[in-house]
């Protein structure tokens, strides 16, 4: 997709799950196989700036979404990206044991150490697990025949946002708590209505 086109159209939003962050975009991108919608471009994490980033990365509300190349040392022009833990599995919903991805999260600092200061910029790095590669490599056999080899560890999913007060009181989904999709809400509505309905 072009840089011009880094935004959805009016009327769509875009909030999607971890696990469809993996196996819906993550999965295709790795595997060579087309994504629908094609709406998150590639980007280098070096060397821009969290708050550069929009015009650069699909945007939605106040977060940013693009594929990078990994890359051991995140240093950007103002600062860098520091870990913030171990990696976190990802689990698939309908099989709670199998780990279909893995997820990093990084804080940014304004500066260089010991001198850098710490602000409220969040990057969680999504990425396949070797296992996942193999399977992704079974299931699109026919379509990378002419190229076995995988771009499994080539390339990862970030996404950043700015935490706010809000968040940090538990009101934003980033802050570890269940994050729901777009049907999963639906069906909570309709839960809802037959509640209502019941009680008259």
């Amino acid at each position: 997709m072009g840089d011009s086109s880094v935004n959805l159209p009016p009327g769509f939003q875009f909030h999607p799950t971890d696990e469809e962050l993996v196996l819906h975009f993550l999965q295709s991108k790795v595997s060579r196989l087309p994504s629908h919608p094609d709406v998150i471009p590639d980007l280098d994490l070096l060397p821009h700036n969290p708050w550069d980033l929009q015009g650069r990365a699909l945007s939605e509300g106040r977060k940013w979404y693009f594929y990078s190349r990994p890359t051991p040392n995140r240093v950007a022009d103002a600062g860098y990206w520091k870990p913030m833990g171990m990696d976190d599995p990802i689990y698939s919903t309908t099989n709670k044991k199998k780990v279909i991805g893995l997820k990093n999260s990084f804080v940014f600092h304004v500066g260089q150490p010991p001198e850098d200061a710490l602000t409220n910029w969040v990057m969680h790095e999504y990425r396949l697990p070797d296992a996942s590669s193999s399977s992704s490599r079974r299931s699109s056999s026919s379509s990378t025949r002419g190229n076995s080899k995988l771009d499994h560890k080539r390339w990862v999913l970030c996404k950043v946002y700015e935490r706010t007060s809000e968040d940090s009181e538990g009101n934003n989904s980033d802050d570890g708590s269940i994050e729901l999709s777009c049907l999963d809400e639906v069906f909570l509505s309709m839960d809802d209505l037959d509640e209502i309905s019941s009680s008259y």
